[in-house]
């Protein structure tokens, strides 16, 4: 089990959403400063998100990125705005570990060719949900796409991790949607949790699912979660 700090960037500060809105937005100021934070709590690899990019498609918070590899020095993942090849390497040759794509996945000869070139260790498909129905966009958008079927999907043409989010839970501190997440489990891919945790019952949970990581947002910039508390008792 891995335990994943996210530091979410917009106009190039670390800030987390409630429940997705942009409308709702806390800030936490300095994204090097939260990433050398978790780094001296025990974290060992960060959830990166691009807000500005998940919007509108486009980098915005490259600066911030590099900033958070080169002085925290620490391993990152980071999605938002990865809609081409082109984006992919950028990220990669700037030191990013793993590219998360949302949006763009829905496009399946797109993650196709980019496992083919990165392999599936480099590219993770981030699947965020209202009711199990794929958001896209920011989340701004709702699809008719189911999320199991569509993770059935992503399987069958290579992918091995995925990023399941709750949207209607993600910054709300009201615990992990373990039914939802199960049935992600149970297609048997990967699966980290995302949205809701707030206490170490929800990292058990997920745990006890089958999840292999979680991430952990506003539970541990609020301190409802101690995180090297939580590394210390659940990662290997």
């Amino acid at each position: 089990m891995r335990i994943y700090p996210a530091i979410d960037l917009k106009d190039g500060q670390a800030v987390r959403l409630y429940k997705g809105d942009y409308g709702q937005v806390t800030n936490y100021g300095d994204p090097v400063t939260q990433a050398l934070k978790w780094k001296e709590m025990g974290a060992k690899f960060l959830h990166l998100v691009d807000l500005d990019g998940a919007k509108d498609g486009k980098f915005t918070n490259l600066e911030a990125v590099k900033n958070i590899i080169n002085i925290a020095k620490i391993d990152c993942e980071l999605g938002g705005g990865i809609r081409t090849l082109d984006h992919i390497d950028i990220l990669l040759n700037i030191g990013i570990k793993r590219v998360i794509l949302g949006s763009s996945a829905l496009n399946l000869d797109f993650v196709k060719q980019a496992i083919n070139k990165y392999g599936s260790d480099k590219i993770v498909i981030g699947i965020d949900c209202k009711n199990m129905m794929v958001a896209t966009h920011g989340w701004l958008n709702t699809s008719n796409i189911e999320a199991t079927e569509f993770a059935k999907k992503l399987k069958a043409i290579g992918v091995k991790t995925i990023i399941f989010t709750d949207i209607k839970k993600d910054g709300t501190l009201e615990g992990i949607s373990v039914d939802e997440t199960s049935k992600m489990v149970e297609v048997g891919l990967d699966i980290i949790a995302s949205g809701g945790a707030k206490s170490l019952k929800d990292i058990e949970d997920a745990e006890k699912i089958g999840c292999k990581g979680i991430i952990l947002g506003k539970s541990i910039y609020s301190g409802e979660i101690n995180l090297k508390e939580a590394i210390d008792k659940f990662e290997e």
